[in-house]
């Protein structure tokens, strides 16, 4: 039998599918695929498309670009992408019967989230601008060296850096002209949804509150375009976009909470309705958040799928993150709610909808699959692979199967975990064990392909990955539960899988444990290790060791402190108490620190105190700077900074497990 498992340089071999959208006629489909190229050490992606009945893909773009938000125009005629090709993104279309794209927009910020009006006349998009700015057509100027400043708390994000004083207003482009024309033009940043069936409203979201410091909600808009005028559609305060419209534009269903548990709350599907101005929630006796929140480190490109109605104006899908799985679900305005698909082990990360065929096209992931597309015909269940781009080097490999299991967990609640065997697995061995914490912590693991899970299990590791309080997927009052208590409850749970793995898996070897994982994960790696001697060795990840300093220095501290610690700076004491750089005295297992320069989410000072702390005492540890990244390294950082982490890693849990 074939014990060649993944290897990091597969990375280079997996194609991620994401953004699957059906023709009008539902004879076709698009998509994007993403790949790594070494040679060039970047991320490549390309539009292409599938026939549902043939399978025959065809590509239509082939230039060193990335590509994303693919969409049909309404006759099916045309297709309207964003692409970078020029080296910002820019809005292109491209007709179906052939022919090179076509280039509509050409700003110096580029434009993004293309949606068609009802005629195809025209595409509402979203495009970076000052305030006042005049839209043409000009090229990136050089400046001379000049200081940053600011009056605002908010002046940097991880994915985007400082402040450019540009926010992301609306616009309309005329496609036959290639005019532009401006919606808004203030200092506030808004995201188009869609555009209603009789073409007279747009649907957006921003927060247009002038006090953006202690503003944190994003509501819904109805942009009147023939009034020029907006209404507010959302009831009270809170976070909601994914809007859209039914195809008789009587109802515009859409995604969000009223912050009842900050950033802890549960997603909720709401249903306005035009004639009555009044929303409902659909889903309020759901006890799940509407999304898809499982962590994966092979899916590129994707993003939340929002609704998608049926032409009986009332039905609808979405989807829900449930028990480690991504559940594809059916609503009626009625009410009624029950899954659509439900397997075992599944990661839906995109779908689209015909209703003439009640058929359903499926983006989804399995923990032994990377992404691929399938149709699921809704009446019978019958769900059919379409792709099998990642199959050829698959069949090459041997992967690990995870096998799941609950436990009980702090103050007995049922927690969820999984285990997976060494590749080339043989009884009656034992082997070393390297548990894996996620981010968030209001994320989960679950049914999906990890690839530094794999790799880790084709070097000789078996792997323990739970679901520990703070998870989604397991309740309101869970996810909950760890504000105002990171390193209690939820430390007791992810101890306590441990255990039960001990206990249950005889080919865990106890003297060989090591535990990693980023962001929270990393916070929670440095509280174990200052907690428990019981891993020869420890991999910390974009990590937080101090929370007083945290409060001042992340994108996000003084809020993401006071919701999640519940504490301010008025109380350093408890801050302090909640901070692994309090117990460096009780840390005695070997660390390996690894941090990006341009994290601004967890900020490199975090690694630089932690490690520090630890050299002035003479414990063993080593520091790995990543130059050029920010927080999401391990999901879409350059190729090679990717496998050198992942080399990193491997060499720490050699030498000492």
């Amino acid at each position: 039998m074939n014990h060649k498992g993944i290897e990091i340089n597969d990375l280079y071999e997996l194609k991620a599918i994401s953004d699957p959208r059906l023709s009008p006629n539902g004879e076709e489909a698009i998509f994007i695929q993403t790949m790594m190229c070494e040679e060039k050490n970047e991320y490549f992606s390309h539009l292409h498309s599938i026939n549902i009945e043939s399978k025959r893909i065809r590509q239509w773009t082939f230039e060193e670009q990335r590509i994303s938000s693919p969409r049909w125009s309404p006759d099916g005629k045309r297709i309207a992408f964003i692409s970078n090709r020029s080296g910002v993104n820019q809005l292109y279309v491209i007709q179906y019967d052939g022919g090179e794209a076509e280039q509509l927009t050409e700003y110096r910020k580029g434009v993004s989230n293309p949606v068609w009006s009802p005629c195809g006349e025209r595409i509402a998009c979203s495009i970076r601008l000052e305030e006042g700015e005049v839209i043409e057509c000009n090229e990136e100027k050089e400046e001379k060296l000049k200081p940053f400043v600011t009056s605002s708390m908010k002046y940097k994000t991880d994915d985007r850096g400082f402040h450019d004083n540009c926010y992301a207003q609306l616009a309309i482009v005329d496609v036959k002209k290639k005019e532009l024309k401006r919606l808004t033009n203030d200092q506030h940043d808004y995201s188009m949804h869609s555009w209603s069936p009789d073409g007279k409203y747009i649907a957006f979201s921003a927060d247009l509150k002038e006090e953006k410091d202690f503003s944190f909600q994003s509501d819904l808009y109805i942009f009147d375009l023939e009034n020029n005028n907006q209404k507010k559609v959302n009831p009270g305060e809170g976070y909601y976009g994914g809007a859209s419209w039914s195809y008789n534009g009587r109802y515009l269903a859409y995604v969000g909470h009223n912050r009842e548990f900050e950033n802890a709350t549960h997603n909720k599907v709401w249903l306005y309705e035009m004639e009555s101005d009044q929303s409902v929630c659909l889903t309020e006796e759901m006890d799940v958040p509407v999304g898809d929140y499982l962590n994966s480190d092979s899916i590129q490109g994707s993003s939340q799928a929002g609704i998608v109605w049926s032409k009986d104006n009332e039905s609808l899908y979405f989807l829900a993150s449930d028990t480690g799985n991504t559940v594809l679900y059916y609503g009626h305005i009625e009410g009624a709610i029950y899954p659509a698909l439900l397997q075992e082990e599944q990661h839906v990360y995109g779908f689209d909808f015909d209703s003439e065929r009640q058929l359903m096209l499926v983006a989804m992931s399995k923990p032994t699959e990377p992404g691929e597309l399938y149709t699921l015909h809704v009446p019978t269940g019958k769900l059919e692979k379409l792709t099998n781009l990642n199959g050829s080097w698959l069949e090459q490999r041997e992967l690990s199967s995870p096998e799941t299991f609950m436990y009980s967990g702090s103050k007995d609640w049922p927690v969820q975990g999984w285990i997976m065997k060494p590749v080339g697995y043989e009884e009656g061995k034992k082997y070393p064990l390297v548990v894996e914490i996620h981010g968030g912590p209001h994320t989960m693991y679950g049914n999906t392909f990890f690839h530094e899970f794999q790799v880790l299990a084709s070097k000789g590791y078996a792997v323990l990955y739970v679901n520990p309080r703070g998870s989604y997927g397991y309740g309101q009052t869970f996810v909950d539960a760890v504000r105002g208590d990171y390193g209690g409850g939820d430390y007791e749970d992810i101890m306590k899988g441990v255990e039960y793995a001990l206990k249950e898996y005889s080919f865990i070897d106890e003297s060989r444990l090591g535990v990693t994982g980023g962001s929270y994960g990393g916070f929670m790696t440095n509280w174990i290790i200052g907690h428990s001697d019981i891993f020869k060795a420890a991999a910390t990840q974009r990590s937080i060791s101090n929370w007083i300093s945290f409060y001042g220095v992340s994108d996000i501290g003084y809020y993401f402190s006071e919701w999640q610690i519940q504490k301010d700076l008025s109380d350093v004491d408890s801050l302090w108490k909640h901070s692994p750089l309090a117990y460096v005295n009780n840390m005695n297992t070997p660390l390996l620190i690894l941090h990006s320069e341009k994290d601004y989410r967890c900020p490199i000072e975090q690694a630089e105190q932690l490690f520090i702390a630890l050299k002035r005492q003479k414990k063993e540890t080593r520091f790995v700077r990543f130059p050029e990244s920010n927080h999401n390294l391990s999901r879409t950082g350059k190729p090679s900074l990717r496998e050198a982490r992942l080399q990193e890693m491997l060499d720490w849990f050699k030498k000492y497990l």
